[in-house]
């Protein structure tokens, strides 16, 4: 499991972890609510704008992020080429883009700490019906701590399938993917058991 907070840091690593959650809670509305492309365009500017105040070493990672939506912006561009709305794909992608650079923004500059006592905060009236309201924000801080090392597991994965074979990995590494997904999870059960689980 990595850390995806940036070690270069930056004012907003003051920042109380609701406001940041909040602003971009905020942002993500208005983000959906327009629909001009020169808006969300001017969307998109401001928030590489935010990588680049805080500086090269800072933004290089944080874009670098963003740079792998691209596979995402190729799908979604080509289709609405074919079905003739390319302005209406160009607001998608740049939608897309700026709600995932924001939120990168704020992983970057937030602890899995702060996630966890935002979350706990937030979900304190459910504890009156029996909710475990730790295992849900452990679950939440989980998911976004894993979504990334998987990704580069799977990155490892193709690598290892494209130095061994001419043929292209496709659903061959689905398999080898999973055990080693399972066995993470195994690591970190354990790791939880051993510091007591997940009761309150």
């Amino acid at each position: 499991m990595i850390s995806l907070t940036s070690p270069v840091r930056t004012s907003a690593h003051r920042w109380p972890a609701g406001v940041k959650l909040a602003l971009l809670c905020a942002a993500t509305i208005v983000l959906f609510a327009r629909q001009d492309v020169a808006f969300h365009g001017v969307a998109f500017v401001a928030a590489v704008c935010l990588y680049l105040l805080a500086g090269w070493r800072f933004a290089r990672p944080g874009l670098s992020a963003v740079g792998r939506l691209w596979p995402f912006v190729v799908l979604v561009g080509a289709w609405h080429l074919l079905t003739g709305a390319p302005l209406a794909g160009l607001v998608i992608v740049l939608r897309l883009l700026t709600a995932v650079a924001l939120a990168n923004l704020v992983t970057m500059t937030t602890t899995l700490s702060q996630m966890i006592a935002v979350v706990m905060t937030l979900t304190a009236p459910l504890r009156w019906l029996g909710l475990n309201t730790r295992a849900l924000a452990l679950g939440i801080a989980l998911v976004v701590r894993f979504t990334p090392a998987l990704a580069d597991k799977g990155h490892q994965l193709t690598q290892a399938w494209a130095a061994r074979s001419p043929r292209r990995a496709s659903w061959r590494i689905v398999m080898p993917f999973t055990v080693l997904a399972l066995d993470d999870a195994e690591n970190v059960a354990e790791a939880l058991r051993a510091r007591g689980g997940l009761n309150p």
